[in-house]
């Protein structure tokens, strides 16, 4: 079904191109309309002062919501903020259907704060595979898409994220040490070693987008939220990076997984930001 989906027209008309659109309108129609103009009502906290919701978040994850189930019948949408009114829609990600996993605005603080640092991110996954995702920056102007095994382009050229020079210090984003359980702060924290210069990461979305351009050498998660990491995970995937949580596995959208996890521009990368976090936990 997928494949008929992403596969069957190819060209500028195409599934994958109507995909891009409809992203693209809903940022045009809900998002940006209200960047740098949010009134203090439209901005509410979830759980607490880091994790904000606003009016954008909301009507863009709607927009979003009907364009993308009207392109693909008997899909289904897992978004932030319907599984925040409703727990249960993560569900979604273990059944039958083909799931778009969306993140109307990622990096919320950011669009808060009026910054151009945020992103809506959107993947198409089936049976707990991701098959295509979007990465979208309406200020910076920049479409990220990656189809499973088709590769990664950035507005509309090929990208390659390439591996760092030998006997370079890695630039690593990571989550910050105090949100997190007690032993994965000590993981994050073997971060802070010689060869590595580790920072608080921003919007997930776009530090994903950095590793697959060659621009940031990894990034280290402690946070499994599906919505944060589908769409970038395949982006760096397809861009010739690599992925793994602390046991070696890769990261499943699902959860359950062994955190912290990492995704780096190669393989070599990879593990040595696993070993780092190894020697950290």
């Amino acid at each position: 079904m997928i494949d008929d989906f992403l596969y069957g027209t190819a060209g500028p008309t195409g599934p994958l191109a109507e995909v891009e659109a409809a992203v693209r309108a809903a940022a045009a129609a809900e998002i940006m309309p209200r960047h740098r103009k949010l009134a203090a009502h439209e901005i509410i906290e979830k759980s607490g002062p880091h994790d904000l919701v606003t009016a954008a978040d909301r009507l863009a994850e709607e927009h979003l919501t009907a364009a993308l189930t009207k392109l693909l019948p008997g899909s289904v949408v897992v978004g932030e903020e319907a599984v925040h009114a409703d727990p249960a829609v993560y569900d979604a990600l273990g059944g039958d259907a083909p799931v778009w996993i969306v993140d109307p605005v990622d990096g919320t603080r950011q669009f808060v704060r009026g910054e151009a640092g945020f992103c809506t991110l959107v993947a198409l996954a089936l049976h707990g595979e991701v098959h295509a995702s979007w990465t979208y920056a309406p200020v910076l102007g920049e479409m990220a898409v990656a189809v499973r095994g088709r590769g990664a382009t950035l507005n509309g050229a090929p990208m390659r994220s390439g591996s760092p020079a030998p006997g370079d210090v890695l630039n690593v984003a990571m989550s910050h040490p105090d949100y997190t359980t007690e032993a994965q702060k000590r993981a994050l924290l073997g971060l802070r070693t010689e060869g590595i210069a580790p920072r608080p990461c921003g919007s997930a979305g776009l530090e994903y987008l950095a590793v697959a351009r060659g621009a940031q050498d990894a990034v280290a998660f402690n946070w499994e939220l599906a919505w944060d990491h589908a769409a970038g995970l395949l982006l760096v995937t397809e861009a010739g990076g690599a992925q793994a949580t602390m046991s070696g596995a890769p990261y499943r959208i699902a959860g359950g997984n062994d955190l912290p996890f990492t995704a780096a521009r190669d393989e070599a990368t990879a593990q040595r930001v696993l070993a780092a976090l190894r020697a950290g936990g």
